[in-house]
């Protein structure tokens, strides 16, 4: 597995993280992804690929026709293998939980 970039403060470009994350196929698809204005980090919107994310931070964003939401658990050094990537990310699952109907009156 990557090893988390080193100190407490460290950040990475957004469209960097995409893309080693394994969301965009390019960095150039990545960066597209970011400049969009559709991808949220904390609940702000993002509309540059050179945002700052850190190990904590919560994004959201479409992508093949769903919307992702995943919270930053690590940054990587390199693009590895899928495996490695996903542990990089907690998805957040956001389906809408089904409501107990009440009982019928009788």
């Amino acid at each position: 597995m990557a090893e988390a970039a080193a100190g407490a403060g460290a950040s990475m470009r957004i469209d960097l993280f995409l893309w080693y994350a394994r969301f965009a196929k390019t960095r150039a698809l990545a960066q597209a992804i970011a400049e969009a204005g559709t991808l949220r980090m904390d609940g702000r919107r993002i509309d540059r690929a050179h945002a700052a994310v850190r190990v904590g931070s919560v994004l959201a964003f479409p992508l093949q026709g769903r919307v992702r939401v995943i919270r930053i658990e690590a940054l990587p050094t390199r693009r590895g293998p899928p495996a490695e990537a996903a542990a990089l990310y907690d998805a957040i699952d956001t389906t809408p939980k089904p409501v107990d109907a009440p009982p019928p009156a009788a």
